[in-house]
């Protein structure tokens, strides 16, 4: 199987937007198409996130999302890998390592100094994932957080 990773663009949301909403569900949230659609279109024209697109033989295999983030202390930018989604039918055949690749190439083209992430305690699978494709754990922070808009 030949695995094509590319950065997505508007033109994408077609393609995009169902595998987001896909991603979405995955975290227990409803299936909202539209909404997926908006929120990925509004990011992409603001170019507040880049979008790796995988796909296979012509078809939508899975994507990363990433935001920029900047270190002051550091006097460095950085990128957040927020988003990794595979979808059901092209898992285990490797997009999920092509799209770590993919985003590892795109920090480094991007003078990046490095690239972060995170997952849920419980997820396995995901840190096997990272820790095979060089990603290394730190614990040098603690992180908090505060909703701003309640439920």
């Amino acid at each position: 199987m030949s695995i094509d990773v590319r950065r997505a663009t508007v033109d994408d949301l077609g393609i995009v937007a169902p595998l987001f909403d896909q991603y979405r569900m995955f975290y227990d949230q409803p299936s909202e198409v539209a909404a997926a659609h908006d929120f990925i279109e509004q990011r992409l024209r603001a170019d507040e996130s880049v979008i790796l697109l995988a796909t296979s033989n012509g078809t939508a295999a899975g994507f990363t999302q990433l935001y920029p983030m900047f270190s002051s202390v550091r006097l460095a930018r950085m990128w957040i890998l927020n988003d990794l989604f595979v979808a059901p039918e092209a898992r285990r055949l490797g997009v999920a390592s092509a799209l770590l690749d993919a985003a590892e190439n795109f920090g480094r083209e991007a003078g990046a100094q490095r690239l972060e992430l995170e997952t849920m305690h419980d997820n396995s699978t995901a840190q096997a994932l990272y820790r095979d494709a060089g990603w290394a754990s730190f614990d040098d922070t603690l992180r908090f957080r505060i909703d701003l808009k309640k439920a």
